[in-house]
């Protein structure tokens, strides 16, 4: 029977001396270290301040500066007359606030993130979200901004706004510039009137942008699905996604992992124009680096290769459908055949030959159509095929179902592909097998940053290929002296424009397979020793 199997991180093991060369470089560039944060020192003389404020000008109202968001990790308690507060010396901005107010974290250099708590409503029309206080519940930040506002409606009104784009890359402004922004306002109402709710939910939102890059499946893991992930695991799955550019592809390709992440269908948010009230909310996504999970930074410590387990559950349902269909259809062919030619094969001779398939290591090529592509392809498969391996050629688009991807290289002991967004893929393969990475003229730092390490941190056996400039084929459009050729850092240097032109657009690759054929070779001596471990 097939079944999902839950990963844990360990040592692949049997990596001698002779796989030195194909270990990946190391980087000088190092782990992105701009997204650590550390607690402002004037924090807890602001906590104190405002214990005491609460004590003294709102004591009918105590205990209401003591809420908390549930969706942070730090909570307070009241125990014996006293606060305990249960979180650690460095926690982060927003760890906890209190009801009928707003707390925005815009630290992090790749993303804002706010979080809301109380009567919480949402407009469309505007773009906005509405908190809402009232005199029965004033807490000390509305009780001080009313009284600096007597006198002047608009400021009794409205006592907090900010403003967010809840998506991951915000320090790129063109992408930023498309993404829809959302006014997050407190509202105070001294009457204390019941505001219009047409739909009424007893459980956190998140919002977030499926807009910006999304249509490129490395930013829709990287900006989108991990930081989500990250994001609403600590909720258990009561939780609603509210979702700004909507798509109805995006869910039907997606749908199966958001399923994991919430009990809840997700909502448009420009689509849906019913007002929808929740009493917490989170606006934008925690990311923490490329292709992976702190964690440092995660309840539970959970890590990159409890995501990999969550696509698992959320893919093998529909696989083990695929795997029943393509049985009854072998079923049938067999049958017909048998009728029409008695003698010609028997059941057992089919099913010896597909036993004899399956003890090979199995490779997955992903080709690439159009710029960066493999010009000797075919006979690099069949090098492979020569070395031992039951190869198998994935030609992914964007119409290709993610569960039959996951199926393919979730099963494999080996990938290899040329840098490019379809390396994201090697997000669906199992702890210890081996991805190789084919890396073009030009694109060393990018390869390296957004897929060898984050493969390295899933527990992937990685193997970096650098191509030589004579494996190139801008070796035959460029003097042997270009710095295209040989200076492809200088060339970089002059911005990404360049970058795109030169290496990613207009380059393809043609192996050189004595060389490459020593990668292979590694590998398969790699695998054959795993899998001879595993059986004994």
């Amino acid at each position: 029977m097939v079944h999902y199997q839950r990963y844990q991180l360990r040592k692949c093991g049997g990596v001698g001396e002779e796989d030195e060369e194909a270990q990946t470089l190391v980087l000088e560039f190092g782990s992105s270290g701009y997204y650590k944060r550390t607690k402002p020192k004037i924090l807890p003389l602001l906590f104190v301040f405002s214990l005491v404020s609460c004590s003294l000008l709102l004591v009918p109202h105590l205990f209401s500066c003591f809420s908390t968001i549930s969706l942070l990790s730090g909570t307070f308690e009241v125990e014996n007359d006293r606060v305990a507060v249960d979180r650690e010396a460095d926690a982060p901005i927003c760890d906890s606030i209190s009801n009928g107010s707003i707390c925005c974290d815009r630290s992090g250099f790749r993303s804002d993130i706010c979080f809301m708590r109380g009567d919480i409503r949402t407009k469309s029309a505007s773009s906005s979200i509405f908190v809402y206080t009232s005199d029965t519940d004033d807490d000390f930040i509305s009780y001080s901004l009313a009284k600096e506002g007597e006198g002047a409606e608009e400021k009794e009104e409205e006592l907090q706004h900010e403003k967010i784009k809840p998506y991951t890359r915000k320090w790129e402004t063109g992408v930023m510039d498309t993404i829809g922004e959302l006014d997050l306002v407190v509202k105070k109402d001294k009457y204390g009137r019941r505001h219009h709710c047409d739909v009424q939910h007893s459980v956190p939102a998140i919002f977030l942008s499926t807009g910006g890059y999304t249509g490129n499946v490395y930013h829709e893991f990287n900006d989108g699905l991990i930081p989500l992930y990250i994001t609403s695991q600590h909720l258990n799955k009561k939780v609603v996604f509210v979702m700004l550019e909507y798509h109805n592809w995006y869910m039907t390709k997606y749908g199966d992992i958001l399923s994991r992440l919430s009990d809840y269908p997700p909502i448009d948010f420009s689509g849906d124009k019913r007002t929808h009230c929740f009493p917490e909310a989170i606006v934008g996504l925690r990311i923490h680096d490329e292709l992976t999970v702190d964690s440092s930074q995660m309840q539970g410590s959970k890590s990159i290769l409890d995501f990999h387990n969550l696509l698992d559950q959320a893919y093998w349902p529909r696989i083990r459908g695929l795997i029943q269909d393509e049985e009854r259809e072998a079923q049938l062919r067999l049958k017909e055949r048998v009728s029409l030619f008695p003698s010609s094969l028997s059941p057992e001779a089919g099913e010896q030959k597909q036993e004899e398939k399956e003890k090979k290591p199995k490779l997955v090529v992903i080709s690439r159509n159009g710029s960066r592509a493999i010009m000797n392809e075919d006979a690099m498969v069949k090098l492979a095929e020569k070395i031992g391996f039951q190869v198998e050629v994935l030609r992914p688009d964007r119409t290709t179902e993610l569960a039959k991807i996951y199926r393919a290289l979730n099963s494999s002991d080996a990938m290899i592909g040329v840098h490019g967004a379809a390396m994201t893929h090697f997000l669906f393969m199992r702890p210890c097998s081996v991805f190789i990475q084919v890396i073009p003229l030009g694109t060393d730092w990018a390869a390296e940053t957004y897929y060898g390490e984050p493969a390295m941190k899933l527990g992937l056996k990685y193997v970096g290929y650098k191509i030589l400039p004579r494996e190139s084929s801008l070796y035959g459009q460029y003097d042997r002296d270009d710095p295209v050729l040989r200076d492809p850092k200088s060339v970089n240097a002059k911005g990404w424009q360049f970058t795109k032109k030169v290496y990613l657009d207009g380059q393809n690759v043609e192996l050189d397979l004595r060389r490459f054929g020593k990668r292979l070779f590694r590998a398969y001596d790699y695998i054959s020793k795993k899998n001879q471990r595993a059986v004994q």
